[in-house]
C-alpha cells in the first residue's frame, strides 16, 4: 500500500491529526511504525467502545501500524473506579477483550499490555517522575478531563499522578503515535511538548471522534468540552448502546433517541450511521410505507443525507432500520456471552460489580 492511501485511512480514522506532514514523514521512514490506545476497564462497555474502537483498530492495522493497546488498570484504580479495586478492574478488562475478539476484532494484532506490568520496571517510574517533574500542578489538571473530570473537580494526589503515567505510557511503549479519543487529546500535546526534553520524540496524534450519545445535546458552540459532554455515558444507561443490549433494549433506546426531522449536525442516529452502519455494511434498506415511496436502499452516508435533509425519510423510520442493523452487529457479541460458559461468568461477574466515579 502506498504512502497516500495509508494517509487516507488513517485520516478516515482521525478527526484530527497533529500533524498530517509528520505523520507522512513517518510513513517514509517506517513501515510498521507503534501505535498505541489505552483503555480504562470499567463496568460495562458500550458501542463506542466496542464496535468503533474495533473499526478504527483495525484501519490503523491495515495502515501498517504494529497495534499496542494498553489495559489501563492501575490508572482506573488511581481514577477510582470499582473503588480501586485492582482485582475487578482485571476482570473488567479481561471482560473488555472477550468483547473485541466475538465483534470481530482479529485480536492476534493487536498487543494487549497491562499496566500492572509496567509498573514492575524502575524505568517506567523514572519516566513517569521526569514528567511530573517538567510540569506544574496546574498544567497537568487542565488535562484532567482525560478522566471524565473537570478542572473544577477536587481531585485525589492518585488522580493528580494519572496524566502523568498516561503521558509516559507512550513513550515507555515507544509509540510514534497516539491513537485515542478527543477527549484524551490534552494530555497528548502534552507528551509532545515534554518529548524531546526527556530524550524521546514528538508523537504524533491521531484523535478519533467521540460518538455521540443518544440524548439531545446541551447548547452551546461546538467544542471539545462540548463534546465531551455530548458523549455516551456509563452512568446513563439510555444514552448508548451496550455491546451485549438484548434487542428489545436496542429498539427502545433507539426509538427514543434524539433524531430531529432534516437535521445532519448534532444527531446521533446519523452518527451511528456514519462512523458504524457504512463501515461494517455496503448498503442499508429502510422500509417505509408504500404511500411514502415504499422501501429505500441507501449506499452510502452522503446519499443519507442527501434523503435525510430533503425530508423524504421520516426519523422514525430511519431509527427501525438503523435499530434492525446495530441489532445484526451486536447479535453475534450477545451469543457469544450467552454460549461461551468462560464469556457468560466473566461478563456476569463485572456487571454485578458496583462501579464508582
Amino acid at each position: 500500500m502506498n504512502i497516500d492511501k495509508r494517509l487516507q485511512l488513517i485520516k478516515e480514522v482521525g478527526e484530527e491529526i497533529i500533524s498530517e506532514e509528520e505523520l507522512v514523514e513517518l510513513f517514509k521512514s517506517d513501515k510498521h511504525p507503534i501505535a498505541y490506545d489505552g483503555f480504562e476497564p470499567s463496568g460495562n462497555i458500550h458501542i463506542a467502545q466496542g464496535l468503533l474502537r474495533a473499526i478504527n483498530i483495525s484501519k490503523m492495522i491495515k495502515a501498517g501500524f504494529k497495534f499496542k493497546m494498553l489495559i489501563a488498570d492501575w490508572h482506573a484504580a488511581a481514577n477510582n473506579k470499582f473503588n480501586g479495586d485492582l482485582e475487578k478492574i482485571k476482570d473488567a478488562g479481561e471482560y473488555f477483550k472477550e468483547v473485541w475478539k466475538a465483534c470481530g476484532l482479529d485480536t492476534k494484532e493487536v498487543e494487549f499490555i497491562w499496566a500492572s506490568d509496567l509498573v514492575k520496571d524502575p524505568e517506567y517510574w523514572k519516566i513517569v517522575l521526569n514528567v511530573a517533574r517538567l510540569n506544574t500542578v496546574t498544567r497537568i489538571i487542565r488535562t484532567s478531563q482525560i478522566m471524565g473530570r473537570s478542572e473544577s473537580d477536587t481531585l485525589s494526589a492518585a488522580q493528580i499522578l494519572y496524566p502523568c503515567m498516561q503521558a509516559a505510557d507512550i513513550f515507555y511503549l515507544k509509540a510514534d503515535a497516539t491513537q485515542l479519543g478527543m477527549d484524551q487529546r490534552k494530555v497528548n500535546v502534552l507528551a509532545r511538548e515534554i518529548g524531546e526534553k526527556l530524550g524521546f520524540w514528538k508523537p504524533i496524534i491521531i484523535s478519533h471522534h467521540m460518538l455521540m450519545g443518544l440524548e439531545k445535546p446541551p447548547e452551546g458552540e461546538n467544542t471539545v468540552e462540548k463534546a465531551i459532554a455530548m458523549k455516551m455515558s456509563k452512568s446513563r444507561p439510555d444514552s448508548a448502546i451496550f455491546m451485549t443490549d438484548t434487542e428489545e433494549d436496542i429498539k427502545r433506546k433507539i426509538s427514543k433517541a434524539y433524531c430531529p426531522e432534516k437535521q445532519i449536525e448534532e444527531n446521533p442516529i446519523l452518527e451511528y450511521c456514519k462512523y458504524i452502519l457504512f463501515e461494517k455494511f455496503d448498503y442499508i434498506d429502510i422500509k417505509r410505507p408504500e404511500k411514502f415511496g415504499g422501501t429505500i436502499t441507501i449506499k452510502s452516508y452522503d446519499d443519507l443525507v442527501k434523503v435525510f435533509s430533503k425530508g423524504e425519510l421520516h426519523p422514525m423510520d430511519l431509527k427501525a432500520a438503523v435499530a434492525y442493523y446495530i441489532n445484526e452487529l451486536i447479535a453475534p457479541v450477545r451469543e457469544h456471552f450467552q454460549n461461551n460458559e468462560y464469556a457468560k461468568k466473566l461478563r456476569d461477574k463485572v456487571l454485578s460489580y458496583q462501579v464508582t466515579r
